[in-house]
């Protein structure tokens, strides 16, 4: 499945496990708050249970998959895994467990919308560029 808009993002974020998502996402925003495509890349590994709901070792190379079109090869990479290995995927792992045990109100998924058509739009344009 390949996502071509934000509004069917949205929908299959609604679809998940999206509360922890947001708790990942809002801790890279914390961490890394000019760092668009790290929050997204947390926010939208909420997918992977949805797309591969009985197969956990697919779940994260099946969400970056459908979203590599609109979010680009950065957020396709972080989400797949397989970054190369630093302070990015680092911090996205810690994010990611972090957002297991906490406790905060991380908002609603309404919130992320502008984000996430920031960083489509973004990568659309550098994507007719090339």
């Amino acid at each position: 499945m390949e996502l071509r808009s934000v509004e069917e993002l949205m929908d299959l974020l609604c679809a998940g496990r999206h509360q922890h998502a947001l708790r990942t996402a809002a801790l890279l925003r914390r961490g890394r708050p000019a760092d668009k495509e790290l929050q997204v890349a947390g926010l939208v590994q909420g997918i992977g249970p949805v797309l591969c709901p009985g197969d956990e070792a697919a779940r994260a190379r099946t969400a970056a998959e459908a979203v590599r079109a609109l979010l680009g090869e950065r957020v396709f990479r972080l989400v797949r895994g397989d970054a190369e290995p630093g302070d990015d995927a680092q911090r996205l792992r810690q994010a990611a467990e972090e957002g297991r045990t906490a406790g905060f109100d991380a908002g609603v998924l309404e919130d992320w919308r502008t984000v996430l058509e920031l960083v489509a739009a973004r990568h659309a344009r550098l994507g007719a560029v090339d």
